[in-house]
């Protein structure tokens, strides 16, 4: 028997793999089972775009430039929404999720880490700002949720004459620990446990393993840098909250009952 085209044993793989998902979740009667099948058919669709939109882009500083900041501004929407941030709080978030790689990719280029290309500049920005995005989402419901869950202190402590901060920055780097964990944890056990991407595509690229795993460890270090500046920008410039988030974590909610 013939094997199949490459494109038609992805689809094959993709479809099985979309189903096995869904079963599970549906098995277990978890809300919005179809989710994940939403998700990966708009990854498909998007991925699709990208390719084609990167075999025209990928040696230009300038397209290259565009595409990251469409990537950062896509971001931060996504951030927002999923965070339910108010239109008013939406600068602080962009700002926080653009001083994060900003300050990674300038760290990597003026070290030499990483060669001034295009090629790489659209590797690591892709890569750092999706890592800062997840970071923001997390840091901001956990920080919400965790106001919530502990208002009665939180007013305690103002009510005594502590600032705002003072009375939530307990909260606030419990938040940011817990946000960070995913990052600390996948730098920890990559090479043990994990084959990060960065380093498997450098493979497949041609690279030399020693070559690979230079790029991963930069990648790996930009990760928890952007990270950690994202989520304390995010948190420490407001100065706390004074009233009680009216929105409820619904993540925090879900994983307590």
């Amino acid at each position: 028997m013939d094997a199949l085209p490459p494109w038609l044993s992805t689809v094959l793989a993709v479809v099985v793999l979309a189903a096995v998902a869904t079963v599970a979740l549906i098995a277990m009667r978890v809300p919005a089972p179809w989710a994940g099948v939403w998700a990966l058919a708009r990854a498909v669709l998007q991925l699709s775009l990208l390719s084609l939109v990167l075999a025209g882009i990928i040696d230009s500083p300038l397209l290259v430039g565009l595409g990251l900041m469409v990537m950062l501004i896509a971001a931060v929407w996504t951030a927002a929404r999923r965070s339910r941030i108010p239109w008013r709080g939406v600068p602080l978030l962009a700002l926080a999720m653009l001083l994060g790689p900003l300050t990674v990719m300038t760290v990597a280029f003026a070290t030499g880490a990483l060669e001034l290309t295009p090629r790489y500049a659209l590797a690591i920005g892709g890569i750092i700002i999706g890592n800062t995005m997840t970071v923001a989402i997390l840091t901001e419901r956990l920080y919400r949720g965790a106001v919530h869950d502990h208002w009665d202190e939180v007013e305690g402590w103002l009510a005594l004459g502590a600032s705002r901060w003072e009375s939530t920055r307990g909260l606030a780097r419990g938040a940011i620990r817990t946000a960070m964990l995913p990052s600390i944890d996948q730098t920890r056990t990559t090479g043990i446990v994990v084959l990060p991407g960065a380093f498997v595509g450098a493979i497949f690229a041609g690279a030399s393993p020693f070559e690979a795993g230079r790029f991963q460890l930069v990648v790996l270090a930009g990760i928890l840098a952007a990270g950690a500046l994202t989520a304390t920008t995010l948190l420490r410039m407001p100065g706390g909250i004074a009233q009680r988030p009216s929105d409820i974590n619904v993540l925090v909610r879900a994983a307590k009952s």
